[in-house]
């Protein structure tokens, strides 16, 4: 099992800034939590704009709240509005439940996720993917 440290979050982040720079990408934030939610990494590229640390910080923190990624969140969200909805207040206004919050697992152990925000949430999902799988770690985008 791999160990979640500060270097293969780095990794991660090295990796998914390197995918949105060859998509040129808009200006990206990208936060990484460990397994018991706890921010291992934040970074904004130069001029993203405001509320796009919360933002991606939401899409991890709601991936690892529900255990999924937040592509099956968004899913559920159009299905079961009232029940995210519910979710979400308990969780005070966390989570946000669109593409862009991907799991981390090292075969099926959880840990962590990864937080992407500032293109569409498809680029960041890509992003969030990359960067995971770069570390030699499995992505559950959901």
């Amino acid at each position: 099992m791999t160990e979640f440290t500060l270097d293969v979050a780095r990794k991660i982040l090295d990796a998914a800034l390197a995918t949105a720079i060859e998509k040129k990408l808009k200006p990206l934030v990208i936060t990484i939590l460990d397994a018991r939610g706890a921010v291992k990494l934040t970074a904004a590229q130069d001029g993203t704009s405001l509320m796009r640390a919360e933002i991606a910080h939401g899409k991890a923190y709601g991936a690892l709240a529900l255990g999924m990624g937040s592509r099956a969140l968004f899913q559920r969200a159009q299905e079961q509005a009232y029940f995210i909805g519910a979710v979400n207040a308990l969780a005070q206004g966390r989570l946000v439940p669109v593409p862009g919050g991907v799991l981390v697992l090292d075969g099926t152990t959880l840990l962590g996720a990864v937080g992407v925000s500032g293109d569409t949430s498809d680029n960041d999902e890509i992003c969030a993917i990359a960067g995971i799988e770069a570390a030699g770690l499995k992505a559950n985008p959901g």
